[in-house]
């Protein structure tokens, strides 16, 4: 599915793909190692599959353990970030309503 998506590199050891519709967006995170986003909240609401790898997430200040397989939900204005470990981690994000300011980045 991900042939031909473009890759954009969106922070120091993070690349993204997205593919979007109507009401619904859905991106692939590739983290290197040691590589961290924010802590942030977003009126969307979010699932996360972990594709690969290990990550520590903080959602609404408790810190979470992941890893291949397991799916967080995020709900509408949750704060959430997440601090990946030793390894290389995908994640994969989906998103309602669409993110229009990760339309405009791209």
């Amino acid at each position: 599915m991900w042939t031909g998506v473009p890759v954009e590199a969106i922070a120091d050891g993070i690349e993204r793909q997205m593919v979007w519709g109507e009401r619904i967006m859905i991106g692939r995170l590739r983290f290197d190692p040691r590589a961290s986003t924010a802590v942030h909240s977003h009126p969307h609401e979010q699932i996360t599959i972990v594709e690969r790898g290990r990550v520590r997430f903080t959602v609404d200040g408790t810190e979470r353990m992941a890893s291949a397989g397991d799916v967080l939900h995020f709900p509408s204005g949750v704060s959430h970030g997440a601090t990946i470990l030793d390894e290389e981690v995908v994640l994969v994000d989906i998103f309602s309503p669409i993110r229009e300011e990760f339309l405009k980045s791209g």
